[in-house]
């Protein structure tokens, strides 16, 4: 972890989840974020929060460095898409993930 990133943790009912912010973000407009999900029966699961914005962003920069085929696609086994920038968003999300269960949307952390 990089000195300036932090953990903020939003401790809901069914699940604790720790996102992990770069020294630059703000919990209100963050749109590219890391998150370790924490649920009561002890397991650990992750989530790549991202908007479309971001994820065109880093295709784009792709493109430059040649990163996945220069752009060509874009792949994330834990990706969740959110329609808006912000933790906010992102929690409601987990909220609706939690309903069915984080299995086949969330990545299993051992």
């Amino acid at each position: 972890m990089a000195g300036n990133d932090t953990f903020h943790a939003v401790r809901e009912p069914g699940f604790t989840a720790l996102f992990l912010l770069g020294g630059d973000d703000l919990l209100e407009t963050v749109d590219d974020v890391d998150a370790e999900v924490r649920l009561p029966d002890g397991t650990r699961w992750s989530a790549s929060f991202l908007t479309l914005s971001a994820i065109e962003r880093v295709m784009t920069r792709w493109r430059q460095t040649g990163e996945s085929g220069s752009g060509a696609f874009f792949q994330c086994s834990d990706l969740v898409i959110v329609p808006e920038p912000g933790v906010p968003a992102m929690v409601e999300a987990l909220r609706a993930i939690m309903k069915k269960g984080p299995e086949g949307t969330l990545g299993r952390l051992d």
